[in-house]
């Protein structure tokens, strides 16, 4: 009776701090990165903060001057919704788990049954448990990238609305010229890391890219100055947070909370992914990660803000040209 007890209190907190963080991008990455201070053996968490980042750094971006130009409301729109919809599914999926490994911790003993009230993917649950047994953090860590892309896989890459509004559209061809589809690690020195992947919408490019990152956050010579950068540059959703150390101008892009209001979901139709795929996606884990060719970004990055600058300029001029 009272380990039943223990298990309905249990679901009932993972289920309210859940609802309480997933409401908006800042709250997301805030409860990503403080769960990875409190728990830094969950690498994943510290890439999801950082990514979040990015999520949150596009999502601004969208109201920068080139984007008012380049795109409409409705296209700018349907960006956001993008963006929020695939993180907020990812939120939803991971944040338990990361609580309920949080919970195990504490009783020093696995509840990793309880995901299955979350419906967590049974492969997902097992590595969990595989992980409690064999501490291997790397491992963890993949199945966690793994998991959550082929979450987000049918319920927003493939779904038919988000198919058709934007990765057939021109703004996500747009974006991913520009950097729809690069996730930065800046620093406090004005250097900017991470990668780039063209072909977003395959689960495999994004498995790939996830565990090209997270090389750079845990073995690259460059991890303690992001680290750094982390720790001590506060979350506002603006690219000022990081654009203040590099040199040159840049277009404003405002903090989140000026912008966005919270966004209800609904999500009654997950399924178990893992059902119903048709390969193995333990193959997907490897034993080493490899160190990606290129992952200095900061004249890449400076060059793509200088394009979409004058793109954006020739479109207008174009457009003026044309109305007269």
């Amino acid at each position: 009776m009272l380990k039943k007890y223990v298990t309905l209190c249990n679901i009932k907190h993972v289920k309210e701090m859940t609802l309480r963080y997933n409401k908006d991008n800042l709250l997301r990455t805030k409860a990503y990165g403080d769960f990875f201070i409190r728990n830094n053996e969950i690498y994943w968490a510290y890439l999801a903060s950082m990514v979040s980042r990015n999520a949150g750094w596009n999502m601004s971006d969208l109201w920068s001057r080139p984007y008012q130009v380049l795109l409409t409301k409705e296209q700018q729109n349907h960006l956001f919704t993008t963006y929020e919809r695939a993180n907020w599914l990812i939120f939803s999926d991971a944040f338990p788990q990361l609580l309920i490994y949080e919970w195990s911790k504490k009783l020093k003993e696995p509840l990793f049954y309880l995901l299955t009230y979350f419906k967590v993917s049974k492969w997902m649950i097992n590595e969990w448990e595989a992980f409690w047994e064999t501490g291997n953090k790397e491992r963890l860590l993949q199945a966690l990238i793994i998991n959550e892309q082929n979450l987000i896989q049918r319920p927003v890459i493939e779904a038919p609305f988000f198919k058709r509004e934007i990765f057939n559209s021109f703004s996500y061809v747009l974006q991913e010229r520009l950097h729809f589809s690069s996730v930065l690690f800046p620093t406090k020195k004005g250097q900017i890391y991470g990668r780039t992947v063209k072909q977003f919408n395959k689960v495999e490019k994004r498995i790939q890219l996830g565990k090209e990152l997270a090389w750079i956050l845990f073995h690259s010579r460059e991890k303690n100055d992001i680290h750094s950068f982390f720790n001590d540059v506060p979350f506002s959703g603006s690219r000022r947070d990081y654009q203040k150390w590099q040199k040159g101008s840049f277009p404003f892009t405002p903090r989140m909370n000026d912008i966005y209001p919270y966004i209800l979901h609904s999500d009654d139709k997950r399924e178990d992914w893992s059902k119903s795929i048709t390969y193995d996606p333990t193959n997907y884990i490897d034993k080493k990660m490899m160190k990606p060719m290129k992952y200095d970004l900061t004249g890449w990055y400076e060059h793509k803000q200088k394009q979409i600058v004058v793109t954006a300029s020739l479109y207008l001029k174009l457009k003026n040209l044309i109305h007269k």
